[in-house]
């Protein structure tokens, strides 16, 4: 097998229908003819010796033929794969609701906007948010009347004028007025916050993050308890497994994960195993946790979790059954190198969900053709019969 570059398959393509369509020698001479001369210019330029099994493709051109790149999997001492989906940190993630009802006369955020722990999010303006902060100013205004009390009953019991048990009452009064003030405050904090008129209240982030969601609309009236957004602190996202209980069985706290979609991968620690199972599926719940400070995974976004498990199984890799290709009648993989792909042959072992073991032939850390992988395969075809292999 040589070198085939894919900067003469246009041409190699060209070449082959002028044959089919004139069927005249002269006309396949001379679309042989430029094939040669382009792939000759090709090896020129790459300034690389020709290899066994190697395709020249740049970047752009593995772009435009639709071939994506896919990691091998790791799986030393035993791994069990399968599907999962990014999930918030249940601990990141929070509903902000209205404790009151009333009418929405502000919003400050919009979806994907972030926020700050104790901003402001919405103003409800309602009835009841003017009895609230009614309460508070006729709190504060009593207190201030029962300290004014106990200043003047203080003074006249120095001078001896005035009873004791007229400033023992005094201060009773004053401690009263000041439990009726924080009441009335936190009255008003529970319902979310001063909104600056009487009549209306704030609806503040419990939370920093980013807003995820948002169900209510300005001018819309809402119901106490009605759900207005949703904030999550996306610096950190899960993944949730269900596994049998013989695999759980296997997994144990600090249990490392990669997570694995097309060529990005993270690698995770199971942060909890169930020791319940679920009483439909009968499956164990496994949660790991992803740093996902570079924003690099989406809630809802579907990847590849393989997760190591406890016992002496053999080292092996995983790479999907899509990448593997049989060429000369060999399981082959498309490896990426500097200049487009190289063959490689590999020994397969069994069949792991949508992955298939590899056994040797690889070290790990490379990335592969997947999808449309069959293409390379097509191309290396040409390259040999071209070089009478």
């Amino acid at each position: 097998m040589k070198t085939r570059t894919i900067a003469a398959l246009p041409l190699t393509l060209a070449a082959l229908l002028m044959v089919g369509c004139s069927g005249g020698d002269q006309t396949a001479d001379n679309a042989q003819n430029a094939v040669t001369v382009e792939n000759g210019a090709a090896s020129e330029k790459g300034g690389h010796a020709e290899e066994e099994g190697e395709i020249d493709l740049s970047a752009d051109q593995i772009r435009k033929a639709g071939i994506e790149l896919v990691s091998v999997i790791r799986s030393g001492g035993g791994a069990l794969t399968l599907p999962a989906t990014i999930e918030g940190d249940p601990q990141g993630m929070q509903i902000v609701s209205a404790a009151i009802g009333g009418r929405v006369v502000s919003l400050t955020r919009n979806l994907g906007q972030s926020v700050g722990r104790g901003q402001t999010l919405a103003i409800i303006e309602s009835r009841e948010a003017a009895s609230l902060n009614a309460e508070v100013e006729a709190a504060r205004a009593r207190l201030g009347l029962a300290e004014s009390n106990l200043r003047r009953e203080q003074r006249l019991f120095d001078q001896k004028v005035s009873p004791e048990q007229d400033l023992i009452a005094a201060r009773t009064a004053a401690t009263e007025a000041r439990i009726a003030l924080r009441l009335a405050q936190q009255q008003v904090s529970a319902a979310g916050g001063g909104g600056g008129a009487l009549n209306r209240i704030a609806i503040t982030a419990p939370l920093s993050g980013q807003v995820v969601a948002r169900s209510v609309t300005l001018g819309q009236t809402v119901a106490a308890d009605a759900e207005l957004f949703r904030v999550a602190n996306l610096g950190r996202v899960a993944v949730t497994l269900a596994l049998s209980p013989a695999d759980a069985g296997k997994v144990r706290p600090g249990s490392q994960i990669e997570i694995v979609s097309g060529d990005r991968r993270s690698v995770a620690r199971v942060d909890f195993v169930s020791p319940i199972l679920d009483e439909t599926t009968r499956l164990a719940s496994v949660i790991a946790v992803i740093d996902n400070r570079s924003g690099q995974w989406r809630v809802g976004e579907p990847v590849t979790a393989a997760i190591q498990l406890a016992g002496n199984g053999s080292a092996s890799l995983l790479v999907p059954q899509g990448a593997v290709q049989t060429v000369e009648g060999r399981p082959t993989v498309f490896v990426r190198t500097d200049h487009g792909f190289k063959a490689t042959p590999v020994t397969l072992g069994s069949p792991n969900g949508d992955n298939v073991v590899v056994t040797s032939g690889l070290k790990g850390d490379e990335q592969l053709a997947g999808p449309n992988s069959f293409t390379l395969k097509a191309e290396l075809g040409k390259g040999e019969a071209e070089h009478g292999h």
